[in-house]
């Protein structure tokens, strides 16, 4: 049977969360110290561990079938891949920032000015739609030092808390675009990988709404049991059972994390008692 290659990051951020992900989607792999290819026991894949910025390209290549990429390396590499879902972590977003005692009066700051940064195809094509001419100064890293020690004006990189561009006396004053992880996949695939894949994303889809959503239960007075169904919509409807205690009722639900508070809030005011909340390991849609 034909295995699914997929390529991952060797290290870092982005190879913690997609070896999270794969692991709650009941695939496992098993990893030496220091190898760079793995197979999984347990379901009909391998993984290669490469650099980030190399994925693209071996998909590309069809060395890989798939693989997980930032999106703003995606961008800035310019292959034609499939996106096949947006994972939703790694989030971050692409910013310019220049040194914080400079005054910023727009996008103009940058016209005449050296910017430096490790995606020079994105910064470019910005720049041209802004009609800005900066000149682009590629390196391969430490982006942000730039500024501190002459080698630029201002630069263009990752910013997740902004904690470095503090650190570093800078201000993000442009964000240019955002970025999360994706699960991208080649051009061509067989017919046998293309069902492999589709089992993959069946598998993450359900992982991926577990997380984003939590299981309720609680007790109310059966007079207000038609107010609290309102407020719980579940996948459905939810699950009222009658408790022992004579006029009241057991109500089970699913709730989505990001309306969490509000719908708690609600929930007390209509009356709801004893609130539990479980988080769910799989949730098939």
């Amino acid at each position: 049977m034909n295995k699914l290659r997929i390529a991952l990051q060797k290290k870092g951020r982005l190879h913690d969360e997609s070896m999270k992900l794969l692991k709650e989607a009941g695939i496992k792999f098993n990893i030496g110290s220091g190898k760079l290819i793995a197979q999984s026991p347990n379901f009909p894949m391998e993984v290669l561990f490469l650099r980030d910025d190399d994925i693209p390209q071996t998909i590309a290549d069809n060395v890989a079938d798939i693989g997980v990429v930032g999106e703003n390396e995606l961008l800035e590499k310019g292959f034609d891949l499939n996106i096949a879902k947006h994972l939703g972590f790694s989030k971050c977003r692409i910013s310019l920032a220049i040194p914080k005692a400079d005054t910023y009066p727009g996008l103009e700051y940058f016209n005449g000015k050296k910017v430096a940064t490790s995606y020079p195809v994105i910064l470019k094509k910005y720049f041209n739609e802004n009609n800005i001419d900066a000149d682009i100064h590629e390196i391969a890293g430490s982006v942000e030092i730039a500024p501190g020690i002459g080698l630029a004006d201002g630069i263009f990189d990752i910013v997740s808390s902004g904690s470095t561009l503090v650190a570093n006396r800078l201000k993000e004053v442009e964000v240019v675009m955002h970025s999360e992880a994706l699960l991208v996949a080649a051009e061509g695939l067989s017919e046998e990988k293309k069902e492999l894949l589709q089992e993959l994303l069946f598998r993450i889809d359900a992982v991926m709404a577990a997380n984003s959503n939590k299981y309720i239960l609680l007790n109310a007075p059966n007079d207000k049991v038609n107010e609290i169904v309102k407020v719980l919509p579940g996948m459905k409807s939810p699950t009222v059972l009658p408790l022992a205690e004579k006029g009241w009722s057991s109500i089970h639900s699913v709730i989505s994390e990001k309306r969490f508070w509000e719908i708690i809030g609600k929930l007390k005011e209509n009356g709801a008692q004893g609130i539990l909340t479980f988080p769910i390991e799989k949730m098939i849609l």
